[in-house]
């Protein structure tokens, strides 16, 4: 049975996106050893309208204002970078956008500002993925990365990268949200959190040619995020990271928040069907002690609505 089919197969058997999160070897360490006000290191919420389970997850989390701070700068970094309708599930939600632009704000952000250095013509990706009219309305600024007058050169002691060329708006803030939508990729088995942090260079081409799998782990030393958002509501399990067709796509009404990228993205390589430590960047990035990838070691809350 291939991924997709065993998929397809969970769902139509009512076991959906909360036994994929859940492999064996996870399932007895929800909340394990949490002590009075302390903070799980992940949340997983499953079911019900994403932004309450956004609500949920950051409540327990902690809440936004455990991460930004009031008169901060914010960068958003959700997946923008494709000229499709929300309902393709190849651009983060909306409805999702919206939700963590305004926990910010109630917590007291300067500023908000939302990036990603699109792959698409990205006057129509902002628009047609429905994030323009979001950053429009919700008190949020786009940060123009059309042109390479919008980056700067910064040095990095990577494996692979040793230099890069990163949107000014990251080296100007005070708080990097990672925001990505969980889906297959071709090249690097998933796009997730550190994945799309692609969308802060200039040099996209750069990461293909010198090793795709260790500048995505690169960069993680240059900006780690402080919290990482992954919507898995709906996920492209195939043909990613754009989506071929509507058959590529589960609905798996799930939300992974956690302020360690490692942690967050094996959990959502997981949700996708891979073993702990199958994706070469995820496990490069713990290597460098860039985050944990054995969730056992974690205190996992895990909320189905």
């Amino acid at each position: 049975m291939d991924r997709r089919e065993f998929l397809k197969k969970s769902i139509s058997l009512g076991l959906g996106a909360s036994v994929l999160f859940i492999p064996k070897g996870l399932r007895g360490i929800v909340s394990k050893g949490l002590e009075a006000g302390e903070f799980p290191d992940l949340v997983a919420v499953k079911g019900g309208e994403l932004g309450a389970m956004f609500d949920r997850g950051m409540k327990t989390i902690g809440g936004m204002d455990r991460f930004v701070k009031k008169g901060q700068q914010v960068v958003i970094k959700p997946n923008m970078s494709w000229d499709v309708s929300p309902g393709g599930a190849a651009n983060t939600s909306p409805e999702l956008l919206a939700r963590i632009v305004k926990h910010c704000l109630d917590a007291g952000a300067k500023r908000v500002v939302v990036l990603d250095h699109s792959i698409e013509y990205w006057e129509n990706s902002k628009k047609n993925s429905g994030l323009d009219d979001v950053i429009k309305s919700s008190g949020a600024v786009y940060a123009p990365s059309e042109n390479n007058g919008y980056y700067q050169k910064i040095a990095l002691q990577g494996r692979v990268l040793k230099e890069t060329m990163i949107h000014e708006s990251l080296l100007e803030s005070d708080v990097l949200i990672s925001a990505p939508v969980l889906k297959h990729h071709g090249g690097a088995g998933v796009s997730i959190s550190a994945k799309g942090l692609m969308g802060c260079v200039w040099d996209r081409r750069g990461y293909h040619a010198n090793g795709l799998q260790s500048c995505i782990a690169d960069f993680l030393l240059a900006k780690k995020p402080d919290l990482n958002i992954i919507d898995a509501n709906r996920v492209i399990v195939r043909h990613g990271p754009r989506g071929g067709s509507p058959d590529d796509i589960v609905d798996m009404g799930s939300l992974i928040i956690s302020p360690d990228v490692v942690a967050a993205d094996t959990a959502g390589s997981m949700m996708l069907g891979h073993k702990q430590g199958a994706i070469e960047h995820i496990r490069l990035a713990a290597s460098a002690g860039l985050g944990e990838m054995d969730l056992s070691k974690l205190k996992i809350e895990r909320i189905l609505s």
